[in-house]
């Protein structure tokens, strides 16, 4: 018997809970299948068979609480689940007649999704964008169709399904926004007639974000100050050159690079927003790893872009892209989900006009972008119709001052209203 224990789950994790086991006690299983999702405060953790042979014991089971080397479950690697393979000299012997392919072609039944080794997500996607299983190449261990090849698979295909009158659908409308957005919740099952409440388990993930935000607003002296930004110089900028930068660079230039740019100036004029509290010291960094709020199905995630004080424009695009692309794939490491320094949300993806973001500890600030909106100002005794944006930005009070918010605020506006001057800098 081999046993299934539970891996190391990464930096100051030290517990999970079993989202789902994906095999039952009895089904045979391949080196490299997913046995058993294991679900922590920041990643989901997948656990693999390491031999092949059959699931003989699930010692855990769905909700419970498991630790670093507990025993989730047995392997029997001396059973098999499956009938033997036909040697490959008499399967030669039996195709090289023209009955025997024949025969053979007969025989053989179409691979059918449910018989293709694919992770769960890999599945549900496919089931949506109505791709099949059984033509895709598997990239994950062991030979597992994996969320992503379903997507590549999905974007070589003809876009649209079909319609009734033959004709393709027209492909969906894209927004394009100031930051990346992890794929929409799964619908919920329909709730049955006449149910007026329904109970479900809060997820361990879940429950460290709702004690993450309580530590927050508890360890903090929180405190929140807005400006708004007029969009037209920077939307006429990014305009003129997205097509060329997609072209020359493969990159797909949004908002958000611009105001990484522009908060990361800002914390170099005034540090203490990128600073931290410890015990009775204020620890200054002189970097900058900006923390990207990213709405995931399985709850809110921030993974960092390292050093983005150091990078260009585009080297932050590509990062957040990639970023996105692993949360929506559940895919993002510890390494990214730890030691940002300072964090901006973007409400406006989703319609929000204006919000007070939570300071994600123990960073002290937390920059709230939202919708684009036009709006009438007065601009040199005109009013004008502009594209404008709320801003806010919320901090810990106990060592930034006001005057510092606001004006770490103020310059974020004027280098999103006049964006050569963060080429210039």
């Amino acid at each position: 018997m081999i046993s299934i224990k539970v891996p190391p789950l990464g930096e100051s994790i030290v517990e999970a809970t079993v989202a789902r086991w994906l095999k039952k006690e009895g089904d045979a299983v391949a080196a490299g299948d997913t046995l058993v999702e294991l679900e922590t405060d920041k990643v989901t953790v997948e656990v693999p068979a390491l031999k092949a042979g059959v699931l003989a014991r699930q010692a855990k089971h769905d909700g419970d609480v498991v630790a670093v080397d507990d025993v989730l479950g047995e392997i029997d690697e001396s059973a098999s689940g499956a009938p033997p393979a036909p040697s490959r000299s008499a399967a030669t012997a039996e195709a090289a007649s023209p009955q025997g392919a024949a025969s053979a072609a007969a025989a053989t039944p179409p691979v059918v999704a449910s018989e293709v080794r694919a992770s769960p997500a890999a599945k549900r996607v496919a089931a949506e964008a109505g791709v099949d299983l059984g033509a895709i190449t598997g990239t994950g261990r062991g030979g597992v169709v994996s969320k992503p090849d379903v997507i590549e698979q999905a974007g070589a295909a003809p876009s649209g399904r079909a319609r009734g009158d033959g004709a393709a659908a027209p492909p969906a409308r894209r927004t394009e926004e100031a930051a990346p957005r992890a794929a929409a919740p799964p619908s919920k099952p329909a709730t049955p007639a006449g149910t007026r409440e329904t109970r479900e388990k809060m997820s361990t993930r879940r429950k460290r974000i709702a004690e993450h935000l309580l530590e927050a607003q508890h360890a903090t002296a929180h405190l929140t100050t807005f400006n708004e930004i007029d969009m037209s110089a920077v939307s006429a900028l990014r305009e003129r050159i997205k097509e060329r930068v997609e072209k020359e660079r493969g990159v797909k230039l949004s908002f958000m690079p611009f105001f990484v740019k522009a908060a990361c100036l800002a914390l170099e004029a005034y540090p203490v927003v990128n600073a931290q509290i410890d015990g009775d010291s204020i620890v200054y960094k002189h970097y900058v790893n900006m923390g990207i709020a990213v709405a995931s199905d399985a709850g809110l995630v921030v993974p960092n872009i390292k050093d983005a004080d150091r990078k260009g424009m585009i080297e932050v695009s590509s990062d957040i892209t990639a970023l996105a692309k692993r949360a929506r794939d559940g895919k993002l490491t510890m390494d990214e989900l730890t030691g940002g320094t300072f964090t901006i949300t973007n409400g406006g993806v989703f319609g929000s006009l204006v919000s007070t973001p939570i300071i994600n500890y123990p960073q002290v600030g937390i920059l709230g972008l939202h919708k684009i909106q036009d709006r009438p100002i007065a601009l040199n005794g005109k009013v004008e119709i502009r594209p404008m944006m709320y801003v806010a930005l919320s901090y810990d009070h106990r060592i930034i001052d006001g005057q510092q918010a606001v004006l770490f605020l103020v310059r974020v506006k004027e280098l999103m209203e006049d964006p050569a001057t963060m080429l210039i800098n």
